[in-house]
C-alpha cells in the first residue's frame, strides 16, 4: 500500500468526504454523519428534490474522485473512500420529512443496509472492483433505505 493520498488534491478531498474518511474507527459512519450535517441546509434550500439532485451529483463527481484515490493508494475500496456513503445517505434522506427523528431513522437504516449489503449490493461489492462498483453498492443501500422510509411514512400516516 502506498502512502495515504493528500487532502490537498480536490479529488481526494471529495473521495474522503472532506477528510471524514480519515477519522479513526468507522470511516463509513463518519462519512454518513458528515452527509447528514451537509444535507440539512440542502433540504432547507430545496427539499427532497434538492437532496436527490445532490445524491446524483455526489455519485457523478464521486466516481472520478474514487478512481483518483484508487490510483494513488493502490487499493480498490479502502475505508477512507466515503463519497459513496455521502451519495447513498443523501438518497436515503430524500425520503424524509424535515424532522430529526426521521433523519435519524434514515441514517440508521442506511448504515445497517450499507454494512449488511443485501442483494444486489453484495454482488456488486464482491464482483465490481471499479470506482463505479464502489459507488453503486452504496446507492443500492441508499435506495433500500429510501424505500423503507417511504413505507414507514405511509404506515404511520397512509393518507398524508
Amino acid at each position: 500500500m502506498r502512502d495515504r493520498p493528500s487532502l490537498a488534491n480536490p479529488r481526494i478531498l471529495i473521495a474522503t468526504g472532506l477528510g471524514s474518511g480519515y477519522l479513526p474507527g468507522m470511516p463509513g459512519t463518519w462519512g454518513s454523519a458528515v452527509a447528514v450535517a451537509l444535507a440539512w441546509p440542502i433540504a432547507e434550500f430545496g427539499g427532497s428534490l434538492a437532496l436527490l439532485a445532490a445524491a446524483m451529483l455526489a455519485a457523478v463527481a464521486g466516481i472520478p474522485a474514487i478512481r483518483a484515490y484508487q490510483n494513488q493508494s493502490g487499493r480498490v475500496d479502502p475505508g477512507a473512500i466515503v463519497i459513496d456513503e455521502v451519495a447513498g445517505q443523501w438518497l436515503a434522506l430524500a425520503a424524509c420529512p424535515p424532522d430529526p427523528l426521521w433523519w435519524l431513522g434514515a441514517f440508521l437504516a442506511f448504515r445497517a443496509l450499507d454494512i449488511l449489503k443485501p442483494p444486489p449490493a453484495n454482488w456488486i461489492d464482491q464482483r465490481m472492483k471499479t470506482a463505479e462498483g464502489v459507488m453503486l453498492d452504496d446507492l443500492v443501500a441508499g435506495f433500500y433505505a429510501f424505500a423503507i422510509i417511504l413505507l414507514a411514512r405511509w404506515a404511520i400516516a397512509p393518507t398524508a
